[in-house]
């Protein structure tokens, strides 16, 4: 919900409209861009509910301003999913859904889960994926703390490390001798950090995957998402 993958999402959703439809053709998108600070308190004061009903209506904004699909450009902010689909008359796309179809597609079955300490923590994301059929597994402390603070202390505020690299590299390779398949990049700002060339295991970057998804389906319907 940063600035930082906001601008990846319209990227890729315009991206994957041209190349379907050729010639001068984006993407007609409404956007409600947030001040990434306001979503921070109302997480670190643990005030879903309110971000819930921020959330809902600002999707009916959307939604009777013309939009026919919404997307939530945030993994961890899918905790108010519920609230926001219980106010459309659209559909919505949830990035669980889209994520687990991309990692059963890939032939993985147990996946390694990095994100925001609410969304490594949770149910309402990781029991998502365990319903669709995923074997899913977080990091243990030290790791989620550190994991957690490198979204929040850099990548959000367009700091990308090499040392934080490195660190997120050990952290899945941990991962994977617990018996990690594949990584779920569950926060829409780790694929500015991590990319598929840096790991051996199958990497899913979930902002890309949401977005594609999202132009597939406004482009061709649900079973093309």
């Amino acid at each position: 919900m940063s600035a930082e993958s906001s601008i990846e999402y319209e990227r890729t959703i315009n991206a994957e409209v041209r190349a379907a439809l050729g010639g001068l053709h984006s993407a007609s998108l409404l956007i409600r861009s947030y001040d990434f600070a306001a979503i921070e308190e109302l997480q670190t004061a643990g005030r879903w509910d309110a971000a819930g009903e921020l959330l809902a209506t600002d999707a009916r904004v959307l939604q009777d301003a013309g939009a026919g699909l919404i997307v939530l450009c945030t993994n961890t902010m899918h905790r108010c999913a519920e609230a926001i689909e219980a106010a459309l008359s659209v559909p919505f796309l949830h990035i669980g859904d889209a994520t687990a179809r991309a990692a059963l597609e890939a032939g993985v079955g147990r996946v390694a889960l990095l994100g925001t300490r609410y969304t490594m923590e949770g149910d309402f994301y990781r029991a998502r994926l365990e319903a669709a059929g995923l074997t899913v597994l977080v990091p243990d402390e030290p790791d989620r703390t550190l994991v957690h603070d490198v979204i929040y202390d850099e990548l959000v505020q367009g700091v990308v490390s090499e040392g934080s690299r490195v660190t997120y590299l050990e952290v899945i390779g941990r991962l994977a001798e617990r018996g990690a398949e594949g990584v779920i990049a569950g926060c829409t700002e780790i694929e500015l950090l991590v990319g598929p060339r840096d790991t051996d295991l199958p990497y899913f970057p979930t902002a890309a995957i949401h977005a594609r998804a999202a132009a597939r389906w406004a482009l061709a319907g649900p079973e093309e998402a």
